[in-house]
């Protein structure tokens, strides 16, 4: 027997593409000749071996006759057991191939004939089966043509090989042949037509999928879901299944499981689809039934809903088994408009429903059965008008002339439609189940009219019934809706008269197609009623929230129809009327509840945004000025509120739109104006909670602004900076050792008039939210400034310095522009000098030695100065500038660390002072050791206020690992240094 490796060698020099031509016609004459000999062994490895080459190398060029001569031996061995898997891999490889050398016609119908011949599938294993499903589908998507010529002799052999399949992954393939078998046989009395029971036969076994897998769903290959819809697929591949598989379905909506319901509609809507209008049209009947019983008895309850957030949707909770009739039934009336139209306004149990609603006036009064009755009735009625045209002019017709006549109208018929004199008296309360199927159908009409698209189409045109009813009914119903909010109590009881009250007004204001369903003065009305509530009746919550809601529901779709003419009422009536009430003087509704109505609404449109915007600009503006001039209590306590809402809701909407930039930059520029042009505030203007306010509104408006507008407004901030009396541009800003010792002769926070402390908070804002690109002018001056108010005690200052080491340029020459300077240059006039760069821990612990100006923050945080409470506040500088510089990834904050832990290590060292020092100094050591410990925190953290993308900081990647691995070695030998410390000063005392 030939050695297995000298198979082997022959097969590996065939595929070899650096051998000759010649060298590999002369192997495979090799392999063949070893093939053909009767050693099973080599036989099988045989095949194996190429299988294994085949697949490897999928484009190596063939010629006609290599694959023919290979397709021959696969197709020898699939009589084969003992060399099955190698055929059957190399048949699949080389059927697959689609360059190089592809398998011809009568090659492939050869490999199917021996398939059919010789293989029994469900004997073999599941790897086996698998690749010859494969195999088989791949070979009817291939070759149909040739393949659709062996007939019943196919359409047999694919049944009895999936017969009594049950491994998930096969039945994915198996449920995909069978598919495919149906498009190779696609003529309506072709083979399929013979077979069609018994590929049903096959499939129906199958139906509803169910999983006894004892895995959970989600660790197995194949899911249910799909495996499910692969089965729907195959269903739906040829509607000569149609007689089996709709019965089969109906059948099983029967069941008493849940899944078997759900899947059965969902099989339906998509065979309906297929199936086609004339062969659905003979299950109609048993189709409405069933679709009926599963809305009206689906286990689980339709729930309605009288929320605020409902009224954007549908209004009730829908179980799965009712929401997948629905889908049904508006394909089907869609498909069959005039059957099952007239189904559904012929059927008894709908009639009878919309007979017996009139006995119960409200909602308490109907009972739980008779309620989700009227609710599925709603929503059948509601599917099937909006399903078409025709169908909404069908039902619309037979149903709306008897609601209106239960809700109090009399309605005098006509030739066509029905009429209503607009000028009678309303005499009664409509009933809950009139008033609530009359708001489905409206609004049914409305969505099918917004879907439409084409408003000059046949859905919106006089002609239609239910336009021509809507018309003669729209002004009536308004009144009626509109009587139903003016006798609301606020109590329980009537919240779902007032939800649908609601509603039906937000419908009919809602209609595309400008004024031609409902007139200019209907729509306007419904605006302003809304509005009255909006402003007056504040105290019934729930109508207050459902009038905003629908306010906002409907300026969303006008502003998304392009609706002129609406758009501009909605302006006039709505956005004007709400920014007003927030100017005015009628202190009666709470604010908040004005500050909820004017966000809300302004989320309904761009234009209706920007004009909110800019009357809460306005509103702020003119109360600042009441603040400024005359100290003005009332105005401060406005101005929080509106710049709350500003900063918390207004900015994030409208920060996305490049519109509103324009409209920030002037707000800003505003701000700074007011300012400068007050020269003094009154005594106690500079309330803490005003002040922060603004500050945010200022950062977050400033940091949505452009570079442009930003050089702008610094230049601004820093005009009105220069004329503060801090800040005098007469003074010598070289000063900074004189401020500086007066600052030592206090231990506590020096504070700046009203004026100046508004200044200097509002400009310190101005930096922290610059992009990196934007000028600052005299920044020398500038650093200088913001150490002086930072040493005062002032957060801020820190901030708006770490955030300007943070963006500063550090290639600038500083030579650019007057006043400008390297970031080598701000760092001295920060630390006073150069910070020293050394990667080793020198013997003072520190690594900070040598002569540092007295002004240098680092001098400041190791004792230079005799006030605790300025080395406090150098310490906190420290940590929000060694923050920025962090972030950046600048090697300089390496030693701003160090710093921190020479303040830390170096004022627990109490034992070599005066025990009446220690006793004196304790608590500031104390103090300032804390903010030594946490500047770390600082460091590490991430900020909302400032040094983040929000505003423009510059953040190297992973720079918190960075610094981690850089100082870990450092802390490591501190922390044993400390502990040594700690001994020997234990010992000592």
């Amino acid at each position: 027997m030939t050695e297995p490796s000298q198979l082997t060698q022959h097969i590996e020099s065939f595929v070899d593409s650096s051998r000759s031509s010649t060298q590999q016609a002369a192997s495979l004459d090799t392999i063949v000749s070893l093939v053909k000999n009767d050693v099973v062994t080599i036989s099988s490895l045989a095949s194996f071996c190429l299988e294994k080459h085949l697949n490897v190398f999928p484009s190596k060029p063939l010629d006609a006759a290599t694959i023919h001569s290979l397709m021959s031996f696969f197709k020898e061995r699939l009589a084969d057991w003992r060399a099955l898997r190698g055929a059957l891999v190399g048949c699949l490889a080389l059927v697959r191939r689609k360059s190089g050398g592809m398998v011809s016609s009568s090659d492939a119908k050869g490999v199917v004939e021996s398939f059919l011949q010789n293989l029994q599938v469900q004997s073999l294993g599941q790897h086996d089966r698998k690749i010859c499903f494969e195999l088989m589908e791949c070979l009817l998507k291939c070759y149909p043509c040739v393949i659709a010529s062996m007939g019943d002799d196919l359409i047999y052999g694919i049944c009895e090989a999936i017969d009594g399949e049950k491994d998930p992954q096969c039945l994915m393939l198996a449920f995909h042949i069978i598919e495919v078998l149906v498009q190779v046989f696609p003529e309506p009395c072709g083979p399929i037509e013979s077979f069609a029971s018994d590929l049903f036969g096959i499939l129906s076994s199958y139906f509803p999928i169910h999983f006894t897998h004892p895995k959970a769903e989600e660790d197995v290959e194949v899911k249910r879901d799909d495996l499910s819809k692969a089965l729907m697929l195959a269903f739906s591949s040829s509607p000569l299944f149609e007689p089996y598989v709709i019965p089969l379905l109906l059948e099983k909506l029967s069941s008493s499981l849940s899944s078997a319901k759900v899947d059965s509609l969902k099989y339906l809507s998509y065979c309906t689809s297929k199936y086609g209008a004339e062969r659905i049209a003979k299950h109609a009947g048993a189709i409405w039934c069933s679709l009926k019983d599963a809305i009206f008895t689906s286990g689980q309850p339709l729930v309605l809903s009288f929320t605020p957030e409902s009224l954007g949707g549908l209004g009730c909770q829908e179980n799965e088994i009712a929401a997948e009739a629905l889908t049904l039934l508006e394909k089907v009336v869609i498909q069959n408009n005039d059957l099952f139209s007239s189904m559904i306004v012929g059927d008894e149990e709908i009639n009878m429903v919309l007979n017996s609603i009139s006995g119960y006036q409200s909602y308490n009064e109907i009972p739980s059965q008779s309620t989700q009755k009227m609710y599925s009735v709603g929503r059948i009625l509601y599917v099937s008008v909006k399903a078409s045209v025709a169908s909404c002019s069908r039902i619309f017709q037979n149903f709306f002339p008897c609601l209106m006549e239960s809700m109090g109208l009399p309605v005098v018929n006509g030739s066509k439609t029905s009429s209503f004199n607009d000028d009678c008296i309303i005499s009664k309360r409509p009933n809950h189940g009139s008033l609530y199927l009359c708001v489905e159908l409206l609004g049914a009409c409305r969505d099918l009219a917004i879907s439409s698209g084409d408003l000059a189409s046949q859905c919106v045109s006089a002609d239609e019934t239910w336009c021509c009813l809507l018309q003669r009914f729209s002004t009536s119903l308004s009144k009626i809706f509109s009587s139903i909010l003016a006798t609301s109590t606020g109590k329980p009881s009537h919240d779902a008269d007032v939800y649908l009250g609601v509603k039906g007004l937000q419908i009919l204001a809602t209609f595309p197609g400008g004024y031609l369903l409902v007139s200019k003065s209907t729509c306007e009305s419904i605006l302003m009623t809304f509005v009255s509530i909006v402003t007056v009746d504040f105290n019934k919550t729930l109508l207050w929230k459902l009038s905003v809601k629908a306010l906002v529901q409907i300026g969303l779709l006008i502003n998304g129809s392009n609706q002129s003419e609406k758009s501009m009422s909605y302006m006039d009536i709505v956005v004007q009327k709400i920014v007003s009430m927030i100017s005015s003087d009628n202190h009666d509704i709470p604010f908040q509840l004005k500050l909820e109505a004017i966000s809300d609404i302004g989320t309904s449109g761009l234009k209706y945004m920007l004009k909110i915007v800019t009357g809460v600009q306005e509103v702020v503006c003119a109360n600042l000025d009441e603040v400024y001039v005359r100290g003005n209590v009332k105005s401060t306590k406005v101005i929080i509120h509106l710049l709350e809402c500003y900063s918390n809701v207004l900015l994030p909407w409208i920060q996305k739109y490049e519109v509103f930039e324009d409209v920030l930059f002037q707000f800003v520029v505003s701000i700074w104006n007011q300012i400068e042009n007050c020269m003094a505030f009154p005594v106690g203007i500079c309330e803490k909670e005003l002040l922060d306010a603004t500050m945010k509104v200022m950062k977050l408006a400033v940091a949505c602004c452009s570079v442009e507008s930003q050089n702008i407004i610094v230049d601004k901030a820093y005009t009105v900076l220069s004329s503060s009396t801090f800040l005098s541009m007469k003074d010598s800003l070289s000063s900074l050792q004189a401020q500086l010792e007066e600052l030592e002769d206090t231990q506590e926070m020096v504070k700046f008039s009203s004026r100046d402390e508004w200044i200097h908070s509002l400009f310190t804002s101005v930096i922290i939210a610059l992009h990196p690109q934007t000028r600052i002018p005299n920044i020398r001056t500038v650093l200088h400034f913001l150490m002086i108010v930072l040493l005062k005690g002032y957060v801020m200052a820190a901030q708006a310095l770490g955030s300007l080491v943070n963006k500063l340029d550090l290639k600038t020459s500083g030579t650019e522009y007057s006043g400008g300077c390297t970031f080598e240059e701000a760092m001295d006039i920060i630390f006073g000098k150069k910070l020293s760069s050394s990667d080793h821990v020198p013997a003072e612990r520190s690594g900070i030695t040598g002569d540092w100006s007295e002004t240098g923050l680092t001098n400041l945080c190791l004792g230079a100065t005799n006030s605790g409470l300025l080395k406090i506040h150098s310490f906190v500088g420290l940590a929000w500038i060694g923050k920025g510089l962090l972030m950046r990834g600048h090697e300089k904050v390496k030693d701003i660390t160090m710093v921190f832990l020479e303040g830390l290590l170096s004022n627990g060292r109490m034992g070599a002072l005066p025990l009446e020092e220690n006793n004196c100094n304790w608590d500031m050591r104390l103090s300032a050791m804390k903010c030594s410990a946490d500047a770390f925190q600082v460091l590490l953290s991430d900020s909302e206020l400032c040094l983040n993308r929000k505003f423009h900081a510059i953040i190297r990647p992973l720079y918190k690992q960075r610094f981690f691995s850089t100082m870990m070695p450092i802390l490591q030998s501190l922390i044993i240094q400390s502990d040594s410390l700690l001994t020997r000063y234990t010992s000592r005392n």
